[in-house]
């Protein structure tokens, strides 16, 4: 993580605002320092994020270091919830040696192996030093009389912001008064509509309508308004202004800017994500580092120059030489006998065997632990005389955590068989339903849309609904519009008070009931007609995507689908394309339970389009030229899966054949009893259910209509594992909710291109899922988003706490958190296993150098079971 300034100038002047910078070089300087945070979506479309994606060339080990060092942020679990996990059995303690042994076979001391191995396994204990013990006089002695230890500390590089080392008069840091004013500007220039009076000149861009509004800014002094009267009016100018001004030396800058994007890495990393978006605002996060950086000279002038901070690396001998004694067992005249070297070795191991080092062997001992258990869950001895004949209907699902039950649940059931995909069933398009004029993304958030679809109805239908649906948007429109003028707000309570009273008693005392009326209410007022849609290929040149599919990209399309879920031959006479979605009521993170990798979209609309296309001759002639035969009584449906509730909602059922409806039928008649086993599963899971429930299914429903319910589903926590390989390989086994499933057979995939897709998008958005709920279970106050209860929705776009925090990135506790003091999330990295021989893993990890990366620097795990059953640890 040290940094290396490409800048080269030696003749620079304070009034030359460009500083002798180069553009280029300050360019490259700055997406150098943006790779410490990620880019954040609005809270209407969350996605799944890595917080570290920027910094996988470096191991996991260096990152947690670099974290503590400048932030004072621990990515490993704690001793609380690794002591948790140890009474509850989840740690096998004979992992924690093994991975000891590891750690002593990398180091070397002039110590004897007895009294090393003795101090590592007490110090593994994690119990804390004694309070009297650190305090002794004798000891606080024998520490000032030792030399300071010569660590060979690594400068970790990230420079803090100069405003973090002043206070001003009243005692309140300058660092925590510009992180107040740079919120306050983020907020106003990002709103979403919330706000009834937008940021004048926002379509200048950030930097300038921050210049302009900032000279009536009364909470800025006189002095400090006209401090920056003079700024240049163009952003990089004018960051370089502030920069040389405040002396910051240009082989730290690129460190600089990294600490200035760490103090708000919410608000920063929206910044990033806005100038991802469009060309108009690509420079976004040159002008937030702008303003920042411009605001903090003008908070800082009054102080300069001030002599720099040097950063204190200095070790604490009495607490090493405390760790000797009490998990050592040394006593002091054994130590005041020893040599000055020997002594030396002694702290030094005590000063290497740290805290992080103690917890990250507890980690690999965790992680250990679940992966042996896996292993003897999995059916190594499966069946190869599987009778496809037999298979009434075959359903493929998302790879999400939270269909593996349902699939367990629904196999038991009858002769079905399950197949697992990613949820946008490979389909790049962005939807557009009935009336919306702006379409949305259906994909993950890593790829771009390629083809619009539409939903089309009749003119005279659509023109109805159209005018429905227009008096309840300017109904709405008009409420909020009176709630933000300043004498209708005065009327509004009169008018809406009694409607709104009955909606809140309603909804608060029979929540079950109220909910479903006042949709179907809504729905019997919009009636929304029967629907198609545009798969044929408009040419439009206003759109700016190619609305439909030519004929070409529909056989593509499906046949790259039917592979990915290895569905090439014996097909049933019922293949049900299941979407998922979820439900929940007043839940600002209601989009967090959808899809995790596509921005909070349900997968319903994808399924559709995929089993129309499926049921299409043109495509189907196509595809049998191509070695995919599809049976003329076999038809493709759609359904979503909803997993707040764990129920199948039919979307789209084209004229069935006989032996379809036959399936069709069956599954209709198992459905109540497959919902009903797998929410009593998933409810036992919440805090709130101790004993057994009579009727969950009608349990599930009141969560997920409940206003008050903090915690409708648990998601997608407790992920533990990616498993990439046929379905007899997991098929009865119970895997908790905790694996994705994707469908692979090595056998169809000679050169390893289907292998190669299903790392590249579901094995990359998995991991980003993964490491997000690691991340806000380790770090919640950093990386999460605390309390539900206490969040405040802030311009439309995310959650704070209170009204003055950074934009809150992460979960919210009650994602990941049974109560207080318990975790349920287990923050474990990411597992891959792979079906398939070892020449596969390795052409995979040669040619995918990304990928080659996060497995050698422990960002995930990874093994693979070979065609005999061999099971092996990459």
């Amino acid at each position: 993580m040290s940094v290396t300034s490409v800048l080269k100038n030696e003749n620079a002047t304070k009034e030359d605002t460009n500083i002798g910078f180069q553009n280029s070089d300050f360019d490259v300087i700055i997406e150098s320092a943006r790779q410490v945070i990620a880019p954040l979506w609005p809270i209407s479309t969350f996605a799944a994020r890595n917080p570290w994606m920027g910094l996988e060339k470096q191991s996991f080990d260096q990152v947690a270091g670099w974290l503590k060092h400048t932030r004072d942020v621990d990515i490993y679990p704690s001793v609380s919830m690794i002591l948790s996990a140890k009474r509850k059995g989840e740690i096998d303690e004979s992992f924690v040696k093994e991975s000891l042994q590891r750690w002593l076979d990398s180091q070397s001391f002039n110590i004897s192996q007895d009294k090393v191995e003795h101090f590592c396994h007490s110090a593994l204990k994690l119990d804390s030093l004694p309070s009297n013990l650190l305090s002794s006089h004798e000891l606080e002695k024998l520490a000032e009389e030792f030399s300071e230890l010569n660590t060979n500390n690594i400068d970790h590089g990230s420079m803090q912001p100069i405003s973090s080392h002043i206070k001003g008069q009243d005692s309140e840091r300058l660092l925590d008064i510009l992180d107040y004013h740079v919120i306050k500007w983020c907020k106003l220039y990002l709103d979403d509509s919330q706000a009834g009076w937008k940021m004048p000149n926002r379509e200048d861009g950030f930097y300038r309508a921050w210049k302009r509004l900032t000279q009536y800014d009364p909470a800025l002094s006189k002095k400090q308004r006209d401090s920056l009267k003079d700024f240049p009016q163009d952003a990089k100018s004018a960051l370089k202004k502030a920069l040389y001004a405040l002396e910051i030396p240009e082989s730290q800058l690129q460190s600089y800017l990294e600490g200035h994007l760490l103090s708000l890495p919410g608000w920063a990393g929206m910044m990033l994500w806005r100038s991802q978006q469009s060309n108009h605002e690509q420079k976004l996060l040159t002008e937030y580092l702008a303003v920042r950086v411009s605001m903090e000279y003008a908070l800082m002038k009054p102080y300069l120059p001030i002599s720099k901070p040097i950063p204190e690396n200095k070790v604490s001998i009495g607490h090493l030489l405390a760790s000797w004694v009490h998990w050592g067992g040394l006593s002091i005249e054994e130590w005041s006998n020893m040599s000055v070297s020997e002594q030396n070795e002694y702290l030094t191991l005590a000063y290497q065997f740290d805290d992080i080092v103690r917890r990250k062997i507890w980690l690999e001992a965790w992680e250990l632990t679940y992966t042996n258990r896996l292993i003897q869950k999995i059916n190594f001895k499966q069946s190869q005389t599987n009778d496809k004949k037999s298979t009434l209907a075959q359903l493929a699902f998302c790879i999400d955590v939270r269909s593996e039950p349902f699939r367990r649940q629904l196999e038991k059931e009858g002769p079905f068989e399950t197949i697992g995909i990613a949820g946008f069933f490979g389909l790049p398009i962005a939807t557009c339903e009935l009336g919306n004029k702006h379409s949305h993304s259906s994909l993950p958030v890593i790829l771009k849309p390629q083809n619009k679809i539409k939903e089309l109805a009749e003119e005279n239908a659509f023109n109805s609904y159209q005018q429905r649906k227009k008096i309840v948007n300017s109904l709405s429109n008009t409420f909020k519009n009176m709630k933000q003028n300043v004498l209708s707000s005065l009327l509004l309570p009169e008018l809406s008070g009694p409607w709104l009273t009955l909606q809140m008693v309603a909804r608060s005392f029979t929540p079950r009931s109220a909910d479903p009326f006042i949709h179907k209410l809504r729905e019997s007022w919009l009636r929304k007609p029967n629907t198609k849609l545009s798969l044929d290929h408009v040419h439009n040149t206003e759109e700016e995507l190619p609305v439909g599919f030519s004929k070409e990209e529909k056989v593509k399309y499906v046949n790259q689908a039917l592979k990915l879920m290895g569905l090439t031959a014996n097909f049933a006479p019922l293949v049900v394309i299941c979407g998922h979605g979820s439900q929940s009521t007043n839940n600002p993170y209601a989009s967090a339970l959808e899809c995790g990798a596509c921005g909070g979209a349900a997968g319903g609309f994808n399924a559709k389009v995929l089993a129309t296309l499926c049921n299409l001759p043109e495509v189907r002639e196509e595809l049998s030229s191509e070695g995919i035969e599809i049976p003329e009584d076999t038809v493709f449906v759609a359904a979503e899966h909803k997993t707040t509730v764990d129920e199948l909602e039919w979307i789209y059922i084209p004229e069935l054949s006989e032996a379809a409806k036959e399936a069709f039928d069956r599954i209709q008649a198992i459905m109540p009893k497959v919902s009903e086993h797998a929410n009593a599963e998933r409810l036992s899971q919440l805090p709130n259910f101790k004993r057994k429930l009579n009727k969950p299914t009608a349990e599930a429903h009141r969560f997920a209509t409940d206003w008050s319910e903090v915690r409708p589903e648990w998601g997608l926590a407790r992920n533990a594992a990616f498993i990439i390989g046929q379905r007899e390989l997991t098929k009865e086994c119970d895997l908790e909710g905790r694996a994705f499933l994707h469908n692979y057979d090595w056998k169809q995939d000679e050169n390893g291109d289907l292998l190669a897709n299903i790392m590249a998008g579901p094995g990359t958005v998995s991991q980003w899922i993964n490491l997000q709920y690691y991340a806000s279970t380790v770090a919640p106050h950093y990386y999460g988003s605390g309390n539900k209860a206490t969040q405040t929705v802030t311009s439309g776009i995310g959650v704070m706490q209170g009204n003055g925090s950074d934009l809150l990135a992460g979960l919210p506790w009650q994602s990941v958190m049974k109560s207080d003091d318990e975790a349920y999330h287990s923050p474990l990295r990411l597992l891959i296993v792979i079906q398939a021989p070892n020449e596969y893993v390795e052409r995979l990890l040669k040619e995918d150098s990304v990928f080659r990366e996060k497995v050698q620097n422990g960002w995930v795990r990874l093994a693979n079971v070979d065609p005999e059953g061999r099971w092996k640890n990459w």
